[in-house]
């Protein structure tokens, strides 16, 4: 096996991907069957200054760069190779938000993430003018946000793009996107795969008295799909890239995409009838459409696979974070007490836990919103935690019960395609940290959507798996050969998974949690507004 694998290496038979994702970056490179071969990852956070949820420029590409050297490293150290080729290269990162730039490739204001709800009166507007839900973490939301808020860069702008955009760009000098990506970008015509026409003459008609020098269809990145060559990587994308200098120029790059695309892909969820849940930072639930629903929703998103086919998404801001909070506190609280415990034992004890507790939780009630949270309609969040004189408070339910709370906005975001839309779903498949802990955060989440949710042995690799995959769909693909037989015939054929249904009695508990979860958003309410 070593063997195959050395001279997969050798000749270039792999394929890398790296992903930008909220707190990791993380680079897989994969081989002949797919398989990851070698991995690496930096540990990264958001900061929040002036209002605005952003990462540096400094603090990218320092991150980018050590997760290209551990994963090389992790070659070397395996294998006994320097690592100086790969087949093709795939880049992916966290979708939305607002990169602009002037003509000499200087970014204007700092990255706006996807985490900043600062564009409520845009996003408003947006949507009615194109009948067409329009996010508030949405780019197009961002760049109108900034045009009535009369910012002075504007006029300067030459290149707008995402965070995958913007680092395929210069790892290649090619201003594109994938087709998922540029879906949170600006609403995409289906039939054609490209920016809608009609809502670009819309945009270009709603901003002509400001006599831009720019039209919005000359600053945006083309849109490509799956399967299609992106570019290759230059001289200057070889070094910035790999700072050693043994990486060489000429590698071919995908289509650059969005975290929710490569989460598709790496459960295998780009068919109709398909869905998945990635839950993290963030929560997102998609499910690939089979028609158009039969209504503009501000609750749901309407992206699409990395081959353009229609997504509806229920996208909550907040899931993990204030569980992180709490499991740090925990952690202190054991070395205050002089007792040395291993995190990930902590977090497997406190997350088993919770299924200890009772159905509902308890009469407990908490609220994650680190952030704003545009299915529950708030600007900004306090993380909260009540409970009544006569709640049942112990560990195990209070646990339990955040663990919901992670998961209460999508909830209310599915609600509407499982009930209202009667959209078909055979399953959910289930990747992201929150699934970290066997059979607990798959048992909940198979209680919230009263769905059965799978998990795959390969969930842990997540979105970075997803866009080497992607990556090498471009390179080894036959004639007309789809993203889903690819992937269903030469990836997931013998990868297992492990399916996991609804139990009664925890549907019937979470059903009661939300009831109280939908009436205590008046006391996050009263705590934004008071608690400064």
């Amino acid at each position: 096996m070593s063997l195959d694998v050395k001279e997969t290496i050798h000749s270039g038979e792999t394929s890398l991907g790296i992903e930008l994702g909220s707190t990791r970056i993380k680079a897989v490179l994969i081989g002949k069957d797919n398989s990851p071969i070698a991995s690496g990852s930096h540990d990264w956070e958001n900061s929040h200054g002036n209002t605005i949820w952003t990462y540096s420029e400094e603090d990218i590409w320092k991150g980018v760069q050590d997760s290209y050297r551990k994963m090389a490293g992790d070659v070397k150290h395996k294998y006994g190779i320097t690592l100086q080729t790969v087949g093709s290269i795939g880049i992916s990162a966290m979708m939305h938000g607002y990169m602009a730039f002037d003509k000499d490739g200087e970014l204007l204001v700092p990255f706006r993430t996807w985490r900043n709800n600062m564009t409520e009166q845009a996003s408003k507007v947006l949507t009615e003018l194109f009948d067409h839900q329009i996010p508030q973490r949405w780019s197009i939301a961002h760049l109108y946000q900034a045009i009535l808020n009369q910012e002075e860069h504007i006029s300067d702008i030459n290149f707008q793009t995402t965070l995958a955009g913007y680092i395929h760009w210069k790892l290649t000098g090619e201003k594109v996107l994938g087709v998922g990506d540029a879906s949170g970008v600006f609403p995409i015509d289906l039939n054609t795969k490209h920016y809608n026409q009609s809502m670009i003459k819309q945009f270009n008609d709603l901003v002509a008295q400001n006599n831009f020098q720019w039209r919005l269809v000359d600053i945006l990145p083309e849109v490509l799909v799956a399967g299609e060559n992106a570019g290759v990587l230059t001289e200057e994308g070889a070094k910035l890239l790999d700072v050693s200098g043994d990486l060489k120029a000429g590698i071919p790059l995908c289509p650059p995409e969005g975290d929710a695309g490569t989460g598709m892909v790496a459960t295998n969820s780009v068919g109709k009838r398909t869905g998945n849940v990635s839950a993290g930072t963030s929560v997102f639930a998609m499910v690939v459409l089979e028609k158009e629903l039969s209504r503009v929703y501000s609750e749901i998103d309407l992206v699409t696979t990395p081959t353009g086919n229609l997504v509806a998404m229920a996208h909550s801001n907040n899931c993990s974070s204030d569980i992180n909070a709490w499991v740090g506190l925990f952690d202190e609280f054991s070395r205050t007490m002089g007792m040395e415990v291993d995190v990930n034992k902590l977090y497997g004890t406190l997350y088993n836990l919770a299924l200890q507790g009772d159905p509902d939780g308890g009469g407990l009630l908490a609220y994650g919103y680190l952030s704003g949270e545009h299915i529950t309609h708030f600007e900004e969040g306090r993380p909260l935690f009540v409970r009544s004189s006569d709640s049942n408070f112990n560990l195990a339910n209070f646990m339990r019960v955040h663990l919901f709370s992670a998961l209460g906005a999508m909830r209310l975001g599915m609600d509407i395609l499982l009930k209202e839309e009667e959209v078909k779903l055979d399953e959910i498949l289930g990747h992201g940290g929150f699934f970290k802990t066997k059979g607990v955060g798959q048992s909940l989440m198979a209680a919230v959507l009263d769905t059965p949710v799978s998990v795959m042995e390969t969930a842990g690799e997540g979105g970075a798996w997803g866009i080497a995959l992607l990556a090498s769909y471009m390179m080894n693909k036959t004639d007309n050969e789809t993203l889903e037989e690819y992937l269903s015939q030469k990836v997931f054929v013998e990868i297992a998974g492990q399916r996991m249904s609804p139990d009664r009695a925890d549907v019937e508990g979470f059903e009661k949690f939300m009831e109280r979860y939908k009436n205590g958003l008046a006391i996050e309410r009263a705590a934004v507004e008071n608690l400064i």
